[in-house]
């Protein structure tokens, strides 16, 4: 195997994870398998991208709804069975044809999961300049999930001083961060997770005021009565479902609800569950808009700076869960919709 510096058309062997077939329900190991093909380290003659060799990938939620035949519009377009899966990763440049990008340099963005990759769309790069936090956090709270938390929060939900806020899936690589947005903002922020480890992470570790386990829960509006008995300022929308019945007969009025995700909703997308209590969205006058990280990738330079300020500073923790191995990487993206990860889920692909 090549340890990298490419450019010179050596030839190795490249790891990769193919979606078998499309998925129905939720995805098993099985529907992915791992093969090993040859390809040059070398850009091909004719090509304008650059080839890198993958260093961390990210597992992220979305990539059930890729995995699945969608009839109709589906904004996250599917996989291609046969073909390796892409999502966000961090890589190091081999050999570039694109003059903003240098043999050397450390990128993070769309790749595939694969050893190597020929990246031919550039425009969803970003060139990695801060090395003194571990790169694989350009998968995490420097990547996709970190703008997605902190736009989702700061620009969708209009956020005040003080203000009560709940988040679902809150030990999730974007939960976890809302929470500690809202803390910095003296709000009073509760989470729910799914394990006894996961709500302990949040109280202890990530400096929630409560957090609660949804599957000890016989009655979420209890339960969310429990810890809001005065109603909700915002809700930082992950799971759908039941959470979000319960989370409409609590909010305050003039309440905000940021609509990250659905996980509870992803693996039946063609029995969609109903939501009952939305008639409350009338008389609370609550704003309710979902959002995709897409449209504020114009704001990632703002981010950055923000957010290293806060890593550096000390404000902010950060829980990954790492998995050595692009082999293990089925094992870590099945794991995420039985809850079997804490914290953000990695695959360590090399380590430079």
């Amino acid at each position: 195997m090549a340890s990298g510096g490419g450019g010179d058309g050596e030839e190795v062997r490249n790891k990769q994870v193919v979606l078998r077939d499309y998925v129905s329900g939720v995805p098993k190991e099985s529907d992915m398998r791992v093969r090993t093909v040859t390809m040059e380290l070398k850009v091909p003659e004719g090509s304008n991208g650059i080839l890198v060799k993958n260093l961390y990938l990210s597992c992220d939620p979305y990539m059930l709804i890729k995995m699945k035949k969608v009839e109709g519009p589906n904004l996250f377009g599917s996989f291609t069975p046969g073909s390796p899966l892409t999502g966000f990763g961090v890589a190091k440049v081999l050999d570039s044809m694109q003059p903003e990008f240098r043999k050397g340099d450390l990128v993070s963005g769309t790749t595939r999961w694969e050893e190597y990759s020929l990246i031919t769309e550039t425009q969803g790069l970003f060139k990695i300049e801060h090395t003194d936090v571990p790169l694989s956090y350009y998968t995490g709270i420097l990547g996709m999930p970190g703008l997605t938390a902190f736009a989702g929060f700061h620009e969708v939900c209009s956020p005040k001083k003080g203000e009560y806020v709940f988040i679902s899936a809150a030990s999730g690589a974007v939960g976890q961060l809302v929470g500690q947005f809202a803390k910095l903002m003296d709000c009073y922020v509760v989470g729910s997770a799914g394990s006894k480890e996961k709500v302990d992470l949040l109280k202890n570790k990530l400096g929630f005021a409560e957090a609660f386990n949804y599957k000890e829960e016989n009655d979420l509006d209890a339960a969310l009565k429990r810890y809001f008995p005065e109603g909700i300022d915002i809700y930082f929308e992950n799971v759908g479902g039941k959470m979000l019945d319960a989370v409409l007969l609590n909010m305050k009025t003039h309440g905000r609800i940021a609509v990250c995700g659905m996980i509870s909703q992803y693996r039946h997308l063609d029995q969609p569950e109903g939501v009952h209590n939305l008639i409350y969205v009338i008389s609370k006058r609550i704003r309710m808009q979902g959002f995709l990280v897409l449209d504020y990738f114009n704001i990632y330079p703002k981010f950055l700076d923000q957010v290293l300020l806060y890593i550096r500073e000390g404000k902010i923790v950060y829980v990954e869960d790492i998995v050595e191995g692009l082999e293990n990487g089925p094992v870590a993206l099945v794991g995420l919709f039985s809850g079997r990860n804490v914290g953000k889920q990695v695959v360590a692909v090399a380590r430079e």
